[in-house]
This record gives C-alpha cells, structure tokens and sequence, in this order.
C-alpha cells in the first residue's frame, strides 16, 4: 500500500477540512448518544450500512466481536448491507474476504464502490479507452468497458482515467499522472473517495487523496464514485430495499465520509471510534472542529 508516514490523524482531518467544498452537504444534530455498541443502536433502527476498514476489519483483520455482532444483528431480523469504499478487486473477492475473516455476508449484501463505478463507467465516456490505476494483480472483467492498468513505468495511450487502488501506486505515477493531464486533459474517474484507510501498521494513502492533489494543481474535477456521494448510498439502500433511510443507519468511522455521506441521505449515522482513524483519540474535538455530529457513538460494533 502507498503508506501515509506523513498523515496523522490529525493532518488527514485537516486535509478533509480542506476539500470539504467538494463533498456533499447536510444539517446535523446539536449532540450524539453514546452507546455501547450497535446492539443498542438496533433499539432505533431496522437496518444498518456498514463501512469495512474501521468497522468491520482493520486492513485484512476483523475486529474483535464484529462478526458476532453482525451475527446477532441478523438475529434481531435487522437488514444489513456492506458499503465500503475498497475499490482494489472484483465483488466475488471482497465477498471471500469477508467470508474468510468470519462475517456471514451474502453476495447481495455488499456494495464496493468498485461495483458502483463499474454500474456507471460505461455511460461516462461511450467507446473509450481507460487507463487504470490499479492493485498489481487486478483484472478487470468486472468492469464493463475497455480497460488496462496504467503505471509511470508502463503508461499506454488512454482517453481517461480510472483510479482504483493506489496500492502501488508512488510518487513517479503520480508525477507522470500529472503531466500526463496537463499535456492532455482528460477525464478522471475514482471508484474510492477515500483520503487514508486504516491498515495495521497505520494510514495508507487512498486514490482520493491524489485526485484532490490533481484536483487542486490543476483545476481538474474529477468524478467521485463512493462515500460520502449520492450513488454509494442509492446503490446500498437499493440491497436493503430501499426502505425509509430514517429508519436505516450508517456505521462508518470517518466523518466526512461515512456520516456526512450518511447524514446528507437522510441516514442516521453512527461513529465507530476505537479501530478507525480516531482509534486513541477523542473524537469530540474532530466533531466540533468540524461540525459533522453523528447521532450515536459507539467504541465499536
């Protein structure tokens, strides 16, 4: 994974701060309720939305009591659906994923935004040719168009853009990247929004962080597929039935992604504190410095 040594917690919060102008809006409650975790929330609800990294699993590590949690969830009848920004390989992986790390997720319920960019990749750029910026091993059978992995080692001739995983992704693609789109501009698709994930040995550096670095350098706009944007959540609550968000809440563990994404789609929202960004922090101050307030916290599933 291209590692974030230089991004705490606190920088990677900033950084969203700073391209807040860019993400969805949304009102929010004056305060959160505690909770010890999501089975106190299941009083309030009839669904959950849950976020992977951070909730769920730590890297390729599940969270102490987060499959038993989910299992007892079920239990209570509650309707559950993954919607994770991990757009590095096909639906049938991340479903072997979960299933090897203990989570009893059927296929139908759960939603990368991988699986959301490639709904809608097609229609974007009819015919085209995409670069992807991609996990060394990922094919792309999955994804519905003409498609080849893209490097600064390896750089074809492409009409666009799509940014999967930054995995392996270093400082020469980026460069090469960036003079690429200034030589020639073209449009840029990134099937994950997010800026940092939590691995085991820290922050990994997430494709939506280099997009608002080109974003930013070169006035571009690239098009955002996943949390905290609108589709993400359509696709998700289209798995769930599509039943009154008030009713359904999003568990996440970044706030402006995962609650405000939430929050700005009539969810109630969640945040998980101790395995996700603010894993040994107080995430009070974060809420207040940024005004995104979850309606319920919880230290983990």
């Amino acid at each position: 994974m291209a590692r974030a040594d230089d991004l705490t917690a606190e920088a990677a919060f900033a950084r969203y701060e700073d391209i807040r102008p860019r993400l969805p809006r949304s009102a929010f409650l004056q305060g959160s309720v505690a909770c010890g975790g999501l089975r106190e929330v299941a009083e309030h609800v009839d669904a959950f939305v849950l976020d992977g990294f951070g909730v769920l699993t730590v890297g390729e590590t599940a969270i102490p009591g987060a499959p038993a949690c989910i299992r007892d969830l079920r239990a209570r009848g509650k309707r559950l659906v993954v919607l994770t920004n991990a757009a590095s390989y096909p639906h049938a992986q991340a479903v072997a994923q979960y299933r090897r790390l203990g989570f009893d997720f059927a296929p139908e319920e759960i939603v990368s935004s991988r699986d959301v960019c490639a709904r809608r990749l097609p229609g974007l750029l009819p015919g085209a040719h995409w670069g992807a910026i991609a996990a060394p091993n990922d094919r792309f059978e999955d994804i519905p168009v003409d498609m080849v992995r893209w490097t600064a080692r390896d750089a074809p001739a492409v009409d666009g853009f799509a940014m999967l995983s930054t995995a392996a992704f270093d400082a020469a693609d980026y460069d090469t990247l960036e003079s690429a789109l200034r030589a020639r501009p073209r449009p840029v698709v990134v099937a994950n929004p997010d800026l940092v994930a939590p691995w085991e040995t820290g922050l990994s550096k997430e494709p939506g962080f280099f997009a608002h670095l080109l974003a930013d350098r070169l006035g571009i706009a690239p098009v955002f597929f996943g949390k905290p944007h609108a589709d993400a959540f359509a696709d998700a609550l289209a798995r769930l039935g599509d039943p009154p968000p008030a009713r359904c809440a999003m568990v996440g563990d970044t706030l402006h992604t995962d609650i405000l994404g939430g929050r700005a789609m009539g969810l109630r929202t969640v945040l998980a504190t101790d395995h996700g960004l603010f894993a040994g922090r107080d995430p009070g101050r974060f809420i207040a410095a940024s005004g995104i307030v979850p309606d319920f916290i919880v230290p983990a599933p």
